[in-house]
C-alpha cells in the first residue's frame, strides 16, 4: 500500500470476505486511497460491511467500491450475494445496543439506498465533500 497523502482519482475496488478482522484494514485502505482521514466515508464502509457480517454472515464475499475524490462527492458501494437480506433503518431507543449504524450513515451521507441485481444486492451511499486531505 502507498503511504502517500495524495488522493487517487481512480475508483477503489476491493474483493474480500466480510470478516470482523477485515473492517479496520478496510478503513485504513480507504483512508490511504483517499489520501487522508475521511471519517464519513470510513464510517459508511464499516457500517455496510458490518451489516453484511451481522445479517448475511461472516465470511460472505463482498465487493467494496469507493468512487470519487476529496473535491467531489464520494460514492461507497458494497455488493454481497444475498438480495433478500435488506438493510432496514431503525430508530434505536436510548438503551438499545444495536440499531444506530444505518441512522449514522444516513446522517453523514447525502443519500443511500439498495440496488438488487439478480441474486445480489448493492448497498450504496454518497457523501458530499467529506475529506480534508493534504495535497502535495
Amino acid at each position: 500500500m502507498s503511504t502517500s497523502s495524495e488522493p487517487s482519482s481512480r475508483p477503489l475496488t476491493l474483493e474480500l470476505l466480510a470478516l470482523p478482522k477485515e473492517v479496520p484494514v478496510l478503513r485504513r485502505t480507504v483512508r490511504e486511497h483517499l489520501g487522508g482521514p475521511c471519517a464519513e466515508v470510513q464510517l459508511c464502509v464499516s457500517e455496510i460491511v458490518g451489516n453484511v457480517i451481522r445479517h448475511v454472515g461472516e465470511g460472505t464475499p463482498v465487493v467494496v467500491r469507493v468512487i470519487g475524490g476529496a473535491a467531489d462527492s464520494i460514492r461507497v458501494e458494497v455488493t454481497d450475494p444475498d438480495a433478500r437480506a435488506l438493510p432496514v433503518l431503525l430508530r434505536a431507543g436510548g438503551d438499545d445496543e444495536r440499531g444506530r449504524g444505518l441512522a449514522l450513515m444516513e446522517a453523514v451521507s447525502l443519500r443511500w439506498g439498495v440496488r438488487r441485481e439478480g441474486a445480489c444486492k448493492t448497498v450504496w451511499c454518497e457523501v458530499g465533500r467529506p475529506c480534508e486531505v493534504s495535497r502535495a
